[in-house]
């Protein structure tokens, strides 16, 4: 260590020799400690990087079909109510709701009672069809529910 350093730092520590050696020693050991972090997050940029442009260079590979929606599986194969085709394309709500109440009271397979299951059928397909569903069949479908309601005597 030179004196000129020493002198320098006197005033702050007292004249302690040992507490000057000390202080320099310290500040030595942090700015290594300093350069050592420095290179490490070079290396590890530089593998990132090099990662980055490898995964780029990778061709990507066709995408498989996605699976069915388990909405539409069950449109196609669920077998909880035999629905009569087309009744949600009838025109008339009363119409709708006799054909759900005759089918949810003949199936031998429904979980829950005849009502609710008819109720279920009919809030299924209204939420399936979402926004392509025309503003006046969905209408008749919502006054086909408070025809199901009437029908079952659930005023």
């Amino acid at each position: 260590m030179r004196q000129g350093n020493r002198s320098r730092l006197r005033p702050f520590f007292g004249c302690n020799d040992m507490e000057l050696i000390m202080a320099e020693h310290r500040r030595t050991a942090h700015s290594r400690k300093a350069a050592t972090r420095k290179t490490a997050s070079k290396r590890t940029r530089k593998t990132t990087v090099r990662k980055a442009t490898n995964s780029a260079r990778r061709k990507s590979s066709p995408k498989k079909a996605s699976p069915m929606r388990w909405s539409q599986r069950v449109t196609q194969e669920s077998d909880a109510l035999d629905l009569k085709h087309g009744v949600f394309k009838q025109t008339n709500a009363k119409k709708i709701a006799a054909s759900l109440k005759r089918s949810a009271e003949r199936s031998s397979r429904r979980k829950a009672g005849a009502y609710r299951s008819a109720l279920s059928m009919l809030t299924f397909y209204i939420n399936r069809a979402g926004k392509t569903l025309p503003k006046a069949q969905r209408d008749r479908l919502q006054r086909a529910k408070v025809e199901l309601k009437h029908q079952f005597g659930r005023d």
